[in-house]
């Protein structure tokens, strides 16, 4: 269950949310304030999974509010204006929703936070089977299943995956490399991991997958070749 609450200065924003969340079994509303400073008072002494933030009020905008919270808590921001999904992603906001807000969009955000609360609490556990990366100012869930090989591109991971285009997402191979299965996937260069439950094949220090041709590092070589049962 996510236990929520929504900060808003239109009493009718705060309604619409409040009748979305009543649609959804593992949404939990908790309340709504027209006042950050209420809302603040009310996380200094309860529980909260997840805020609903509006970005433009007039005391202070939803940005400078969760900047101002003591505790890190899950935020999706709506706002009437694209163009603050920019400094939404700097927050690292799950999601932001885009007024006015359609319930199946509405329901998609918090689908994706209710995934992304059970990878939090899992993930010093065991690797699930999805996993999360921020791209285009929003937290984006990939299926490891789906991902056929990751390109490293300096401070940037290009992901590929089966029938989507790919996702770059600002972090390093290495990072990405340690949330991943390990018997799952191999790295074989210093740019390049590869998925290798798909198709793939060895030969002249290059990997065939499908019609990607990937390089072997020399420092890896030796691993690959063990992968595949080579001296």
């Amino acid at each position: 269950m996510i236990n929520c609450i929504a900060v808003d200065d239109e009493p009718l924003a705060l309604d619409l949310l409040a009748d979305y969340c009543s649609r959804i079994d593992y949404i939990d509303f908790k309340k709504s304030f027209t006042k950050p400073s209420e809302a603040a008072d009310y996380l200094n002494k309860f529980p909260v999974d997840l805020l609903f933030l509006d970005i433009q009020m007039p005391d202070i905008s939803g940005i400078d509010f969760y900047k101002s919270l003591k505790t890190n808590k899950l935020v999706i921001f709506t706002t009437a204006f694209a163009e603050y999904a920019v400094e939404g992603f700097n927050q690292n906001a799950v999601d932001y929703l885009l007024k006015p807000i359609m319930f199946s969009r509405f329901e998609q955000a918090v689908a994706k936070t209710y995934d992304y609360i059970i990878y939090l609490n899992h993930k010093n556990h065991e690797v699930g089977n999805n996993l999360f990366v921020r791209s285009e100012y929003k937290l984006c869930k990939i299926a490891i299943s789906e991902i056929r090989y990751i390109e490293g591109l300096d401070n940037y991971v290009r992901i590929f995956m089966e029938n989507s285009k790919p996702v770059i997402s600002h972090m390093s191979l290495k990072a990405i490399y340690e949330r991943l299965p390990g018997n799952m996937f191999l790295r074989v260069h210093r740019s390049f991991i590869i998925n290798c439950n798909r198709d793939i094949s060895y030969c002249n220090r290059n990997i065939q997958l499908g019609e990607k041709q990937i390089p072997v590092g020399i420092s890896y070589e030796e691993n690959v070749k063990k992968y595949f049962g080579l001296k």
